[in-house]
């Protein structure tokens, strides 16, 4: 008899606590989605960034290569057939558009301080992009605003 007793305090007791522990259960799981899309939202962040530095790099390999003594000159040189540096711009983009899905929101500016491309001459490329997250947040707006420089050797 008494054991019968105990069982149905402890089936009480079960039935009770049932509902508190799927709560308990559904709200653990919601918190633990909500860090691991945070975490792979902060992972995109520097993975775009890296992509952006490293395509403006590209950039400054670009015109360091192509300068005045170059065939295909990019600067303000007299002589250079891309005095806009219109090339340095399609590099940049090429490159970043070999780990993104989309640089449409990528602004590339190329430019030289010493107005010239010849050798020695410095060449800055700035890359600047607006993150688009996978979850909008309110309030986060990412901008990029990356420059890569060097000096013309060719």
């Amino acid at each position: 008899m008494r054991d019968r007793v105990q069982l149905a305090a402890h089936a009480r007791f079960t039935q009770e606590d049932s509902g508190a522990v799927q709560i308990e259960t559904a709200f653990s799981y919601l918190l633990f989605f909500l860090i691991l899309a945070g975490i792979i939202q902060f992972c995109m962040v520097v993975y775009t960034y890296g992509v952006y530095a490293e395509a403006a790099r590209a950039g400054v390999r670009y015109a360091v290569q192509h300068g005045t003594d170059s065939s295909t000159c990019s600067g303000p040189s007299t002589g250079c057939s891309d005095s806009t540096g219109a090339n340095v711009v399609s590099a940049v983009s090429t490159y970043a558009a070999h780990y993104v899905t989309t640089i449409a929101g990528m602004r590339v500016q190329a430019s030289y301080p010493d107005s010239s491309s010849a050798p020695g001459a410095r060449v800055v490329v700035k890359v600047t992009y607006t993150y688009a997250p996978f979850v909008t947040y309110k309030g986060f707006n990412q901008a990029f605003q990356i420059a890569a420089q060097g000096r013309i050797l060719y």
